[in-house]
């Protein structure tokens, strides 16, 4: 935990120093307003809430927001968007400062526990239906049986890929490691990049590694680690998921320099539509980049879900997914059942359909079923998992997540072997998180 604290007043210093010492920095301004302050010039009560979303999730949003304030007319809600990564050192300047937003969003999982934690995240469980929402998003949210975030939305990490490509070589979507490596195989030997991976940023090759792990030591082999009540991440199962890896890599399974490749700048999805590529391990955030920069090319879209491997302990219903947005309400908000009201109407059945319907994503939301037929397939997966497992970096503490990022893009450089990478990962895992 010392390590933790001391990597957030870090960040809190630098933050200040690029942002002029003001918890707004980052790219926009928020209102000079404390967020706990109990009326704005117009003698309205206000609540500040902060999000990162653009485009038709913003204005999905910004629609709930209006629909809680025709309901609460006496209350002003002062929204503000601010990219990702400048919006995760905002929330942290302003958590550290003491003038957090009344409501503000997560991923859950251990981002969202790190303030939990501190005490600065409102404890909403009275306040929950549970029956309202997906379980186990809900439970990314949930700590120590209490709840802290509602989610709105859920993704799945499923393997896209050309139809048009597939059927060209008659390749079939693989159940089993083994068959996808046959199909890796008819591609290569026909100049086809078998699978498209954009791995500067780590994350994207991080699938791989929870992927091969699952399969190979089941769905609680994390939580085990993690919670250090049974295997450890040196544990076979994560040396021998490096090991495929490894071998994807040495079979020349992806596009040349990967490492070095960015996910946001879309390299990767280029390969994909101009058919250079014929597979990517992506969350079902590529489809609505598909959408918008390739409308053509989606017609040639479809998935599958990561394959078994032979002798494993996991298979087909264990996925690979992440919940987000995850509204929360800052424990020192003056406003909290205001706030509670407010997060309700962002997970509301209305938000969640227009949120499903409008953006091409799934809801955790139950019972809404998206009318986009190919989404559609996809939320029948979703409904039918036994388990979703969430991000490790979106659930370890800071340095452990960098740390599991860092190693998984040196298995696929091939500078570290899988055993050296699971044994620091435990040693990591002994300082971090054992008490």
């Amino acid at each position: 935990m010392k390590r933790l604290l001391i990597g957030f007043t870090l960040i809190f210093l630098f933050s200040l120093t690029i942002s002029g010492c003001a918890p707004g920095g980052g790219g926009s301004s928020p209102s000079s307003k404390n967020s706990s302050s109990s009326n704005n010039s117009s003698g309205k009560q206000t609540l500040e809430f902060w999000y990162i979303d653009p485009g038709e999730k913003e204005a999905v949003y910004l629609d709930a927001v209006k629909r809680f304030e025709e309901k609460h007319p006496d209350v002003e809600v002062k929204a503000l968007r601010t990219p990702n990564d400048a919006y995760k050192q905002k929330l942290v300047v302003a958590m550290s400062g003491g003038n957090p937003p009344d409501v503000f969003h997560s991923w859950g999982g251990g981002w969202l526990k790190e303030f939990v934690d501190q005490g600065k995240v409102l404890d909403i469980t009275e306040s929950v239906e549970n029956n309202h929402f997906n379980e186990l998003a809900l439970d990314n949210g949930t700590f120590d049986g209490k709840v802290y975030g509602l989610p709105l939305g859920i993704s799945l990490d499923l393997v896209f890929y050309n139809k048009d490509i597939f059927k060209k070589y008659n390749l079939t979507p693989p159940e089993t490691y083994d068959e996808w490596v046959k199909i890796i195989k008819v591609l290569k030997q026909n100049n086809v990049i078998p699978i498209a991976l954009t791995n500067q940023t780590k994350w994207p090759g991080a699938y791989y590694l929870m992927n091969f792990a699952s399969r190979i030591g089941g769905p609680d082999l994390f939580k085990e680690a993690f919670t250090r009540t049974g295997r450890g991440f040196n544990d076979e199962a994560y040396v021998e998921a490096g090991r495929y890896i490894q071998e994807l890599v040495e079979m020349d399974a992806f596009n040349p320099g990967f490492n070095g490749v960015p996910y946001d700048e879309g390299q990767g999805r280029q390969l994909l539509y101009s058919e250079q590529a014929a597979m990517m391990d992506m969350s079902i955030s590529l489809i609505n980049n598909a959408r918008e920069e390739a409308p053509d090319f989606e017609k040639k879209l479809d998935f599958f879900v990561f394959p078994k491997v032979e002798g494993g302990k996991g298979d087909l219903s264990h996925l690979g997914a992440s919940t987000a947005p995850v509204w929360s309400i800052s424990s020192n908000s003056k406003q909290q059942e205001l706030a509670t009201e407010l997060i309700k109407e962002l997970t509301s059945a209305e938000t969640a359909a227009a949120y499903t319907n409008r953006t091409g994503s799934l809801s955790a939301i139950q019972n809404i079923e998206p009318e986009d037929d190919f989404i559609k397939r996809i939320y029948t997966i979703a409904q039918e998992a036994s388990h979703l497992q969430m991000p490790y970096d979106q659930t370890l503490p800071a340095e452990l997540a960098e740390l599991h990022k860092d190693t998984t893009q040196a298995l696929f450089g091939l500078s570290m072997t899988p055993e050296e990478a699971a044994e620091k990962m435990e040693n990591e895992a002994k300082v971090n998180l054992d008490e």
